[in-house]
């Protein structure tokens, strides 16, 4: 479904990605890990449209993607959700979400419906729709982050560092519906630190190091390789 193959992105100078080759199959959830400034984000931008591919390409069911305006590759279906959630604090949660659907406000029902699912997903945010974003837990700020991706009807979810801040409580609780996510039909390419708990709910998972995929494989083998639980989950 994504492709990404010999993907080059330059920061200047500085070669921020060296060659990614990734993919993601219809329906799966894949897992991308790295240390900070490994190139996790950088893969996520050039995704969506929002840092220059200086070589290489990066595919959506067969078609480039590659260096399209954002809104374009939005409305193919591939939507990202940032890290560090960046809401806008002091609008409601209501508006936040619906600031989400803008690709599709001409479709007035199906943004009902869109809205109606994603409350569905996240009970508690129909009962804080009309408090500020920014008054919110951590949590529940994730919460409205990916639900405001989620109105745009991605058909694929780019969730970068969703646990990032949060109690492991509540990094559970995303991680379950993340999993329902992918299980009700959208593919998901989830990049996390916090390998452990997202290899417990990926099909497949890559590593990257210093602009390089440098190892992948499936959850079992990812989760029993040494050099794995040594660098991200410890012993």
């Amino acid at each position: 479904m994504l492709q990404l193959e010999k993907v080059v992105v330059n920061y200047g100078s500085f070669r921020a990605l060296d060659g990614v080759d990734l993919h993601v199959d219809a329906g799966e959830l894949v897992v991308l890990l790295g240390a900070n400034g490994a190139g996790k984000s950088t893969i996520f931008r050039a995704i969506s449209g929002l840092n220059k591919v200086a070589e290489g390409d990066i595919r959506l069911n067969g078609q480039s993607i590659a260096n399209r305006r954002p809104s374009q590759i939005v409305e193919a279906g591939v939507v990202q959700c940032p890290e560090g959630r960046k809401l806008f604090p002091q609008m409601s949660v209501m508006k936040n979400l619906l600031l989400g659907a803008y690709v599709h406000r001409k479709d007035k029902q199906g943004v009902r419906k869109s809205l109606e699912e994603v409350l569905e997903l996240f009970p508690i945010l129909r009962e804080k729709q009309d408090d500020a974003a920014g008054s919110l837990s951590g949590g529940q700020q994730q919460m409205v982050a990916i639900g405001r991706a989620l109105m745009s009807r991605p058909k694929m979810l780019l969730l970068d560092e969703p646990s990032l801040g949060l109690a492991p409580l509540v990094v559970k609780q995303v991680f379950e519906v993340v999993k329902r996510i992918n299980a009700n039909g959208t593919s998901v390419l989830l990049a996390e630190q916090n390998a452990y708990a997202a290899l417990q709910i990926a099909d497949r998972a890559y590593v990257i190091e210093s602009g390089k995929i440098v190892m992948s494989g499936d959850r079992d083998t990812m989760l029993g390789d040494d050099r794995i639980r040594k660098a991200y989950i410890g012993g």
